[in-house]
């Protein structure tokens, strides 16, 4: 027996850096949206007594070290469900290490295929309380949609579906270590804060204008990613509403209004991009298939 599960990958339309905690954590506001890139987890029953990964994409780890296996492990803990072995495979479709979260989708799609293979019936809030003692981004990859996140990005708010159709994504090539990012704010002289009220207003009242004008992320203030002004800049000659870095990097996102603008802007930065992709916006954060 097997379950397939889809994995969607999430940008943030807003990421702000509100304080470091005493635990060393980070106090966010973030608003973050599912888009139509997705993996896919297929994890099935064995008699292995053993987790086992494996995955069509090199350099993927597939021990322990794999945030699939630390949340079968923290699920079978926390159910007290027997492990009499399972096998997951990932298929990844989600650019890694992108600010896109595609190691947290495939942890929460993992949460969503065990839930159902072995018929516990966890609720969503149930599965994300799990996922969130793994990684903060797995409870929003688990929920999905269009939502506000705070604290260390683990405390959820329902927002009406953004429901924007034409999204264009580059990942650039140059990676970003998100540790690097945070220490690079915590370092910082001078933070300039985001419009943070003004976006939960906007985003709360389906004011798709207000929500394009406050798009931003923080960490553009610490990070440099050379292609990044090159990204927009095209990204803005074909009209798009808005445009910004998701995550920690490196990955930039720009939402079109009209799809020939988005597909003329796909088609020129193709030229130059190896990873860019054309989506939606989706109102979920896993499934299955």
């Amino acid at each position: 027996m097997k379950v397939t599960a889809k994995a969607y990958a999430k940008i943030n339309l807003m990421l702000d850096i509100l304080s470091t905690l005493p635990n060393g954590y980070h106090d966010l506001f973030m608003i973050m949206q599912s888009v139509g890139i997705y993996d896919r987890v297929t994890v099935s029953k064995t008699d292995s007594e053993d987790i086992e990964i494996t995955c069509n994409k090199e350099g993927v780890p597939t021990d322990e070290s794999n945030i699939v296996h630390k949340v079968a492990t923290k699920f079978f803990a926390d159910t007290g469900v027997k492990n009499t072995g399972i096998s997951v495979h990932i298929e990844k479709n989600i650019p890694q290490a992108a600010g896109l979260a595609g190691g947290s989708a495939d942890g929460a799609a993992t949460l969503v295929a065990l839930n159902e293979l072995f018929g516990t019936r966890l609720s969503l809030k149930e599965m994300a309380q799990t996922g969130g003692k793994i990684g903060a981004d797995i409870p929003f990859c688990i929920m999905g949609g269009t939502m506000a996140a705070q604290y260390t990005g683990t405390v959820l708010s329902f927002l009406p579906d953004l429901e924007a159709e034409n999204i264009v994504i580059v990942k650039p090539k140059q990676d970003v270590s998100t540790g690097e990012a945070y220490a690079a704010f915590d370092k910082a002289e001078r933070v300039r804060h985001l419009d943070t009220r003004g976006m939960l207003i906007a985003a709360a009242t389906r004011d798709k204008k207000g929500i394009f004008d406050r798009v931003d992320n923080v960490f553009e203030q610490f990070i440099d990613v050379p292609d990044r002004v090159v990204i927009k800049s095209i990204m803005r000659k074909h009209g798009c509403e808005c445009c910004c870095m998701s995550g920690s990097g490196p990955s930039v996102f720009g939402i079109f209004e009209k799809r020939e603008d988005a597909e003329k802007c796909l088609a020129e930065l193709k030229k130059s991009f190896d990873e860019v992709y054309l989506c939606s916006s989706v109102d979920k954060g896993c499934e299955t298939e």
